[in-house]
């Protein structure tokens, strides 16, 4: 007997289908059930390749992960890998088949079908149960006569059909009904059920919306899945670059800026932006941060509060799991005092929490105290080892802004001026290896010759890739499965698989 089918469908692109089937891969397969995931037609310049060479989707791979499988063609057979000119290269069951032009790929669904059902067919005799994904909307009624990964899919599989809409991007309503109401009668019988996806805060006060769903389109809601902006999983496709940022011909130098709750003095990385090889981005969720170069913890107008967020978001664990595999840590003035051991604040001039452990990746003490610095300061860097070695005795220019007075071992900084005024401090934290390190001076990066030198020591990156520890996957699939799960209406769902 073929194994039943569960088809998930969106009513766009990133409505969180990718996600969402490999949170319910994870979630029967933790029940005992033989599961796979599967979509036809995938498009990806960020490919993983299968044990036998072949390429498919990163989604699938990850979703082959979260089912405990080894990733085969057969789970995206066919893959569509943009280049120049409105052209694709097409991947067929893992291996290049053609490079084509859009309007040419559309006339070839004669040849491509029978590939398609061939290996769903395939999964459907080894596995019990196949998730499979769509591809953007069932309803671009332009493309319907081409369609071979949404609603032909279900039809030729008699799948049952969850379609989603993502209600953080406004109009859930317009999304699902308008969805729904465009589908031909036999394919809108194909709809079990309704996922209302990325709602963010208290999922009960949209009961009145869930009423409404279910009244204006006649099948339930599954669930109002939360948010979830804490994940680390890899991204199907390549970050966006920013459209503001010029690159050079070569491979670029990826620098992640965690975008604080409190973030202050950002433009502190605004000089960075003019290198050729950077790409700098902005940071406020696992997901995004991916496997960079180098990490910038930023200034902060709240230290502890936001030491506390990068610890309830996972930031700190990954900065951690990073920093062991050689990505470089880089920590200024706040950011500098949560890379330290300790964040004291007794007379409570922050917060009222007293003290805090900081993310002990320097050996560098902070107390927090009524008088706050603020000065234009001129510093010579004492720093002999790592990419500091060429710029020993050099003279930088910055200013520093702070509470808290930090006691360090390691400083690789000398403060000779402060307001013109000449003095000794010193300041910084340098690790051994020179990849992590911290100070309290802002506007260090305008300062070209100590950029381009740590710039140079940087590791460059093709782009985002897969997390590479396999129980940092496993937690966060697992982390997945378990908010999805405690979502949706399990039960209903297993009705639905049950009456197929």
């Amino acid at each position: 007997m073929p194994a039943k089918t569960l088809m998930l469908q969106g009513t766009s692109s990133s409505v969180g289908k990718s996600v969402l089937t490999a949170a319910l891969c994870r979630i029967f397969a933790r029940r005992g059930v033989r599961v796979a995931p599967f979509k036809a037609q995938n498009m990806s310049n960020n490919a993983a390749v299968c044990g036998d060479g072949g390429e498919i989707g990163r989604a699938q791979a990850v979703q082959a992960a979260a089912a405990g499988i080894a990733p085969t063609p057969d789970l995206n057979p066919i893959l569509l890998k943009p280049e120049a000119d409105a052209r694709a290269q097409v991947i067929v069951l893992g291996r290049r088949w053609q490079t084509l032009r859009a309007g040419s790929y559309y006339h070839r669904k004669e040849e491509l079908w029978p590939i398609v059902t061939a290996a769903l067919d395939r999964l459907r005799t080894t596995y019990e149960l196949v998730i499979i994904e769509g591809a953007g909307s069932p309803v671009e009624l332009n493309l319907r006569a081409f369609d071979i990964v949404n609603m032909s899919v279900a039809r030729y599989a008699s799948s049952p059909v969850l379609l989603i809409g993502d209600i953080d991007r406004g109009g859930i309503f317009a999304q699902l009904l308008g969805s729904l109401w465009l589908l031909p009668d036999e394919e809108r019988a194909l709809v079990r059920g309704l996922i209302v996806n990325k709602f963010r805060g208290d999922h009960t006060l949209f009961a009145d919306g869930v009423r409404i769903l279910e009244e204006r389109s006649g099948a339930p809601v599954l669930g109002v899945v939360p948010y979830l902006s804490d994940l680390m999983l890899p991204e199907e496709d390549a970050v966006v670059l920013d459209t503001d940022k010029r690159y050079g011909p070569a491979e670029v130098r990826d620098i992640a800026v965690i975008r604080l709750p409190h973030i202050a003095n950002f433009d502190d990385f605004d000089p960075l932006r003019s290198e050729m090889e950077v790409r700098l981005r902005y940071v406020e969720s696992l997901a995004a941060l991916g496997h960079p170069s180098a990490i910038i913890v930023p200034g902060t107008k709240s230290t502890l509060a936001d030491l506390a967020w990068l610890r309830e978001r996972g930031f700190a664990k990954a900065i951690h799991h990073l920093a062991a595999r050689n990505t470089a840590v880089v920590g200024i003035c706040g950011g500098y005092q949560m890379l330290g051991n300790s964040i004291r604040d007794p007379e409570n001039i922050e917060s009222d929490i007293k003290a805090m452990p900081g993310l002990g990746l320097l050996p560098v003490e902070t107390i927090f105290t009524g008088d706050k610095a603020v000065f234009q300061s001129r510093a010579r860097i004492m720093g002999a080892s790592s990419w500091l070695a060429d710029l020993h005795g050099r003279m930088v220019e910055g200013y520093e802004i702070h509470m808290g007075r930090t006691r360090s071992q390691g400083a690789w900084l000398e403060i000779t001026a402060r307001n013109g005024q000449p003095c000794h401090a010193e300041d910084g934290c340098i690790g051994a290896e020179g990849r992590v390190w911290g100070c309290y001076l802002h506007g260090l990066f305008a300062n070209a010759p100590l950029r381009r030198a740590w710039l140079a020591s940087l590791s460059p990156q093709g782009g985002s890739v897969m997390v590479d520890a396999s129980t940092s996957l496993e937690d966060m699939l697992d982390r997945l499965a378990d908010a999805v799960e405690a979502a949706l209406d399990m039960k209903r769902l297993e009705t639905i698989l049950a009456a197929k």
